[in-house]
């Protein structure tokens, strides 16, 4: 008769969680099935609640109002979360969504907040993103709000949408506001291909494998050989000048005052349509710009790319292992 394993000497996982749309809860429970599975590993989910919960579908006012916030890394109140004070954990994994090009605001929090540095401080992170297929900036801004925590960020693994970027431009707005993930007939779906979603399972088995081999210990990847990342380094132009617009926005949105404050829905309105005109005109002749620039920047592209897929890869090398 198989021995079953003291809590004692079970591995221990905490996953977070903040989904709005319930997408990247789907994500986390494909992802980690196998590790609840598993009778080695004990996997505790912490859900992470905003004391004022941000509706979906959004009201277009709504949505806007979270946009200043979202963008300068200002973070929400969240609820207590329902964890002993004494908790430890042997690796954490950490799935976000990116609004504005930064992480969301209640992951932020999280982060800030005194537990989130109690519980991640000299721990394993992996790090799971779902977003529609802008995430640079936002990583870049992860890599600092774990490194100001002394995390260890070991894995950083990215789920995208993977229509053409002028049909997410409609749909997934579209989705926002109206909840329908296929507002528009014809175009595809807004989102992560559930598909895609359904693969994800091949990294919690990786984790499992690694947890018995107390791999989580050392420095290095544990996801890499698994097509966890693929950059798309030609966004970056983008996303660093629309970063910067935001940063800008922002800070004149605030000055109008608190969310709901009359002033401030006066400057949203004025953003609101400073973006629809860069989203009708800019966006598509950057497109084009960066198509036809991109054979003379292969290697600013090549080295944008090797950095933003660090630490876990885009190489397929131990696919065929992990997919079952």
């Amino acid at each position: 008769m198989p021995r079953v394993p003291r809590l004692s000497d079970m591995k221990k996982v905490l996953v977070l969680v903040y989904s709005q749309t319930g997408q990247l809860s789907s994500i986390a429970q494909s992802l980690t099935a196998p590790l609840v599975e598993n009778p080695g590993i004990a996997v505790h989910v912490e859900y992470l609640r905003p004391a004022s919960p941000y509706p979906f579908p959004w009201s277009l006012p709504r949505f806007l109002d979270a946009f200043p916030e979202s963008a300068l890394g200002i973070p929400c109140e969240l609820a207590p979360p329902a964890l002993p004070p004494d908790a430890e954990f042997d690796l954490i994994l950490l799935f976000y969504q990116v609004w504005y090009l930064a992480p969301s605001p209640p992951v932020t929090a999280f982060l800030r907040s005194e537990a989130g540095r109690r519980l991640l401080a000299g721990k394993p992170v992996v790090t799971v993103v779902g977003c529609r297929n802008m995430w640079m900036k936002a990583h870049e801004r992860m890599v600092l709000l774990l490194a100001e925590i002394a995390a260890r960020h070991i894995d950083h693994v990215v789920f995208t949408d993977r229509a053409p970027t002028l049909a997410t431009l409609l749909t997934t707005p579209l989705w926002l506001l109206t909840g329908k993930r296929r507002p528009v007939p014809g175009l595809p779906p807004a989102g992560v291909r559930d598909d895609d979603i359904q693969r994800a399972a091949r990294f919690g088995h990786a984790l499992a494998d690694a947890l018995a081999a107390d791999r989580e210990r050392g420095n290095g990847p544990l996801l890499g050989g698994l097509a966890a990342v693929e950059a798309r380094p030609e966004l970056m132009a983008s996303e660093n000048a629309g970063t910067r617009s935001f940063a800008l926005w922002s800070r004149i949105v605030r000055l109008g005052g608190e969310p709901g404050a009359p002033l401030r829905l006066v400057f949203l309105t004025l953003f609101l349509v400073y973006l629809v005109a860069i989203i009708l005109t800019v966006v598509p002749v950057s497109l084009v710009l960066q198509r036809l620039l991109r054979p003379l920047m292969k290697r600013r592209l090549a080295a944008i790319k090797r950095h933003m897929e660090w630490p876990s890869g885009s190489g397929t090398e131990r696919m065929a292992h992990y997919e079952r």
